[in-house]
């Protein structure tokens, strides 16, 4: 990728806005933690530090080496990272009189500034610090202010170095774009050519460089993300690709056949391998939830592995992994202690003996489905909502039967025709149904029953990051209750979680 823009990470919980507000400009760019920046700068045209959880007072505050960056190459310091630049450079940074959080009005800016080019005084920004730049850094000019926050935004004479106390990545802030646009565009002159023909010519061009007359296995899962892969490396390598779908008997009602039915048409080489009972076997006794993670990972290696023998030369194994699986792996901190074990991000046993190829590893989630969308790929493929890689196992709480499975894969396939024959299915980010281990009491005729409690979760979200659940209309939900408990035996209670996440997760597991 050319004309990349560096994002240096200083543990901000907006780090990964920033990426996807510069790649919605058509600008390519990449998150390193500030500690371990990249060794080659000559590729990158712009430089934005992120906030970050720490003070710049404190003693263990990062202390990025600024030395190759500043004054070469245009730089956009935000919250933290202005602070960061007052402090250690002949200004002055203090505790806030009160913490400032929340929304903001930029009350003053200056005139002829082109990172406010089309932005109005009174815009609304949104700010998260509790210290405040109290004097401003050695050449530096104040060319933004709020009401409660005088120096709000600075730029250094001499060089393109530009700072900012607000977060313009944030959807509270209404210019915020506008205004990284401005200092990617006008003041850095980085090209906007990150498109999704761009990234498929590129993409399909270093695939067939690198892996030329290799043999490539892929687990497809039926979802956007092995799916789009399987299309880009078939472009670049055709039948030297050899897709599995793996069935591990969690997957939803009938989707085993209907996948394998949709990859017909799509000219993929593709063999399906029901493992149901494999994967059965293997889960037998097991209600950790962590627990089911790893033996349903284990299952799948050695499934890839026996498929693997069974061709000659097989020397990669392509993944599906994409950006913020990345992000959280290199995280400032160290790999988060939360990557869950399904993740792709990681590497395989030393026995596999395998390469790894992740074509969109530097793609996040929204990006994915534009560059299939390119590729001709089926919307309503396109469209589905996401899937946990252990399928429905992590949707029954507890030990996982076949009768367990059963009972969910019929209240899923009640509650997700639902959504689609309402037209609901495109408003919602993920929906899905939890069969919850208590018995509930009932009564059915005139007999009293014991029987399962079912929760059905719909979310909206851009990323899964950050989630809120969405207000289904009460009519919607009252037949789909009444759909499940009348056609789905062994369940007589349904419930609908309205959890956010944080504080709850998208999975109950």
């Amino acid at each position: 990728m050319q004309h990349n823009v560096l994002i240096l990470d200083f543990g901000s919980q907006y780090t990964q806005l920033i990426a996807r507000r510069v790649r919605e400009l058509n600008i390519f760019c990449e998150i390193f933690p500030y500690n371990k920046p990249p060794e080659d700068l000559s590729s990158y045209k712009a430089v934005i530090l992120s906030g970050s959880p720490f003070s710049v007072r404190a003693n263990d505050a990062p202390h990025p080496d600024l030395s190759q960056i500043r004054g070469k190459l245009p730089l956009l310091a935000v919250c933290y990272g202005a602070q960061y630049l007052a402090h250690f450079h002949g200004g002055e940074v203090a505790p806030s009189a009160t913490r400032e959080y929340g929304r903001a009005r930029l009350s003053y800016i200056k005139e002829g500034e082109e990172f406010f080019y089309n932005v109005l005084q009174d815009s609304q920004v949104w700010m998260s610090h509790s210290d405040t730049i109290k004097l401003l850094p050695t050449n530096a000019i104040k060319i933004a202010s709020t009401h409660d926050v005088e120096n709000a935004a600075y730029r250094i004479e001499g060089e393109q170095t530009y700072a900012i106390q607000y977060h313009p990545e944030v959807f509270h802030s209404t210019d915020g774009k506008q205004m990284l646009e401005n200092f990617l565009v006008k003041i850095a002159h980085v090209p906007q050519n990150f498109t999704p023909n761009a990234f498929v010519e590129e993409v399909v061009g270093d695939l067939k460089a690198t892996l030329q007359d290799d043999k490539v296995v892929l687990g497809l899962s039926g979802g956007v993300d092995s799916t789009v892969a399987a299309v880009l490396l078939n472009k670049a390598i055709g039948k030297n690709l050899y897709c599995i779908f793996v069935n591990n008997g969690l997957l939803r009602k009938n989707e085993f056949e209907n996948v394998l039915h949709q990859y017909k048409d799509m000219g993929l080489n593709v063999k399906g391998v029901d493992a149901t009972d494999r994967f059965m076997s293997a889960l037998a006794g097991i209600s950790d939830p962590e627990l089911k993670r790893k033996a349903i990972g284990k299952c799948f290696i050695e499934v890839f592995d026996d498929e693997a023998h069974q061709l000659e030369d097989v020397k990669w194994l392509a993944q599906g992994t994409i950006y913020p699986d990345v992000i959280e792996s290199i995280s400032v901190n160290g790999p988060s202690a939360t990557i869950k074990s399904h993740h792709n991000v990681g590497g395989l046993p030393d026995f596999m003996k395998l390469k790894i190829v992740e074509p969109l590893r530097m793609l996040f989630k929204d990006e994915v489905r534009r560059v299939g969308a390119t590729l001709g790929i089926d919307p309503e493929l396109l469209g589905r909502h996401p899937f946990p890689g252990p399928g429905l196992s992590i949707r029954i709480l507890g030990e996982i039967t076949l009768e367990k499975v059963r009972i969910l894969q019929e209240v899923d396939a009640v509650f997700i025709d639902g959504l689609r024959s309402w037209g609901l299915y495109d408003k919602v980010w993920q929906a899905g149904a939890i069969l919850l281990p208590v018995d509930s009491v009932g009564v059915m005729g005139d007999e009293r029953t014991y029987e399962k409690v079912v929760a059905l979760r719909a979310v909206e979200s851009t990323d899964g990051m950050t989630a809120d659940w969405v207000h289904l209309p009460y009519e919607f939900l009252m037949k789909v209750s009444n759909d499940i408990i009348n056609k789905v035996k062994g369940v007589n209670r349904v419930v609908y979680d309205i959890s956010s996440k944080p504080p709850a997760t998208i999975e109950w597991e």
